[in-house]
């Protein structure tokens, strides 16, 4: 106490941000000041009128340390990204931070593309949502794609050879062949404007066309094409459907509301944009102190919107918040227009504040204790996995990695993120291998970790600058043994970076057995909680590999199934696919019923037939 009174006489008037520490030196608490010398006396001089918390947490304070800025604004940027990195005990932490998919449209661009993102750069480009179902977000971009012959390439069409020749969506009528200055661009644009209009709820031209197709089909007898056109309209109306609640004076603003329960607290936020509510979601917060409403709301909005990729023009809340100016002035420097925090008190703001919190209210009381006992759980299995491990403390956030091929082609790697026991798949992320070109999964593993820890080396720099990869954890876990983990404990040890690092290993039956660390195996009880923890985690990493993986070949799966056969060149590729109409009908195809496709002959047949059927011709 001697050494804290002391730094306490030393402590400047000025702004910044101060860090509690315990005896083990963890952070326990993260505050911010506009003067730092009057707000951390304010701990120490009197117990009077201090809340539960801040008594509890006096106690257990060894030590503080303080960064001096040059504004309130710094302070507060800098506050919250030391509570996001370090996750401290006494400060309102926010479990889940997903952020909702856009459609965009690149309209910055010479032939624009359609695409989904979940990331709003300040590029000229068009973004519409954010849209709740990512699932609906990929169905409708499909259906574009069905409609009009828009690109779907990421070539730069102003910097192409003039010898360069088109993909086949353009030999089969998919793409107007922009790359090849083969389409018209006012006409182009027609199509892109089109799209724009109906997301933007301007025009319905487009679902009244595909209802015109499938009637007409259902009247030709024709039920398989209007059944697809019965789904194209499903999948498009689902972007409205969800938007069928609307105010005439709400532009673009979310609507937070907040319940309470015995340990932590539901904050259901509704999205309005354009006047409609698009969707609602629900946060948790964990609180185990009762901490009062006001600073609950501001918590969350600080570390939610710090890390967002959109902002609205106006957050509505249901009390005054603490920090509001200031908080509104940070938003708005984000957002790059004026952002306001406003607490009605009667009218339609007021009553939609209202639906929101009996929302939270109603969530809670149905599944609070199911939220509760799965945090639980969760805290348990890590608690478990620090002992085995041999670890100081529990681990809070745990990063799997899991390398996918197929006999050697198409490396891909997946990062997935575990956040105290849950998935956090805002900070998943995806690798295609550049540096292997064969099988080696130690390679490939050590260029995926060198790749995401340079680059988290590289936020960390810029303290202002964060994402997925300025965060390091506490563990990771590779999917492999003794070589997969000692390979990345090399890499670490290049890069300087001390984590701790185990293998995730499989039985004969490619199911998880037990983890590998300092190279031994330590076999769990099957019922325990951290075993049913790294079964999850190690399903989630080869589930999101694999898929991605699966992408990539369902995207290159003409070209990499008919490139390097004698005699079939460009041209007879395209034949083929006109001619059978798919892959798969061209594997099954015999000698004769080859021939029949135009541009073939017998000897490129029998090259075709013997590449797909090596097994029966040997």
């Amino acid at each position: 106490m001697q050494d804290i009174e002391e730094k306490l006489k030393n402590l400047p008037d000025k702004p910044g941000v101060y860090i509690m520490k315990d005896k083990a030196e963890d952070i326990i608490y993260v505050g911010k000041a506009i003067n730092l010398k009057k707000r951390v006396s304010q701990y120490f001089n009197s117990s009077k009128n201090q809340s539960l918390k801040v008594m509890n947490m006096v106690k257990n304070i060894a030590d503080f340390e303080y960064i001096i800025v040059n504004n309130e604004v710094e302070a507060l940027i800098l506050e919250s990204n030391l509570i996001k990195n370090n996750r401290p005990k006494y400060n309102i932490i926010l479990r889940d931070d997903k952020q909702y998919p856009y459609i965009k449209i690149t309209v910055n661009e010479k032939f624009p593309r359609i695409m989904k993102t979940r990331k709003i750069d300040k590029d000229g480009a068009k973004y519409f949502g954010p849209y709740p179902s990512a699932y609906s977000v990929n169905e409708a971009i499909k259906v574009f794609h069905d409609m009009f012959p828009i690109r779907d390439c990421k070539l730069n069409l102003e910097k192409l050879p003039d010898n360069f020749r088109p993909c086949l969506n353009y030999h089969i009528g998919r793409c107007k062949g922009p790359c090849i200055g083969m389409a018209d661009e006012t006409e182009y644009n027609q199509m892109i404007e089109e799209v724009i209009r109906f997301l933007s709820r301007k025009d319905n031209s487009i679902l009244d066309k595909l209802e015109y197709d499938m009637k007409k089909a259902s009247e030709d007898l024709n039920f398989e094409l209007a059944s697809i056109y019965r789904d194209r309209i499903q999948s498009l109306s689902i972007l409205i459907e969800k938007q069928n609640m609307s105010s005439p004076d709400l532009i673009e603003e979310d609507i937070i509301g907040i319940a309470r329960g015995l340990e932590e607290v539901l904050v259901q936020v509704f999205f309005i944009r354009e006047g409609k509510i698009i969707g609602r979601e629900h946060y948790i917060l964990e609180d185990n102190l009762f901490t009062e409403r006001p600073e609950i709301i501001s918590s969350f909005i600080k570390q939610f919107y710090s890390g967002a990729n959109f902002i609205p023009k106006e957050i509505v809340v249901e009390e005054e918040i603490p920090d509001q100016e200031l908080i509104e002035e940070y938003l708005s420097s984000i957002r790059g227009t004026k952002v306001k925090i406003t607490v009605p008190k009667r009218g339609e703001k007021y009553e939609l504040v209202d639906m929101a919190k009996r929302n939270a209210v109603d969530m809670l009381d149905k599944y609070g204790d199911k939220f509760l006992r799965k945090h639980r759980e969760n805290l348990k299995a890590l608690e478990e996995l620090k002992y085995l491990l041999g670890l100081e403390d529990s681990p809070k956030r745990i990063e799997a990695y899991d390398i996918s091929n197929i006999s050697g082609v198409g490396n891909v790697g997946s990062m997935v993120v575990f956040d105290n026991g849950e998935p956090k798949k805002t900070d998943y992320r995806r690798f295609k291998i550049n540096t292997v070109v064969k099988q080696n999964d130690y390679k490939s593993m050590e260029e995926v970790l060198k790749r995401r820890f340079l680059r988290g080396l590289e936020m960390n720099i810029n303290e202002n600058h964060s994402n997925s990869f300025s965060v390091f954890p506490d563990i990771i876990m590779v999917d492999g043994g003794k070589g997969h983990v000692n390979t990345a404990k090399s890499l670490l040890k290049q890069l300087g970076i001390n984590i701790t690092v185990c293998g995730l290993v499989k039985d004969d039956f490619h199911k998880t057995r037990g983890i590998i660390y300092d190279n031994r195996e330590i076999n769990l009880d099957k019922d325990s909680l951290a075993f049913k923890l790294i079964y999850r985690i190690q399903e989630e990493a080869h589930r999101f590999a694999i898929s991605y993986h699966r992408s990539l070949r369902t995207k290159d799966m003409f070209r990499s199934e008919l490139d390097g056969i004698e005699l079939i060149g460009e041209k007879r590729k395209i034949s083929l696919m006109k001619h059978f109409g798919s892959i798969s009908k061209i594997k099954n195809a015999s000698i004769d019923e080859l021939i029949k496709a135009p541009g073939m002959t017998r000897k490129a047949a029998e090259n075709l037939y013997n590449h797909f059927n090596k097994e029966r011709t040997k």
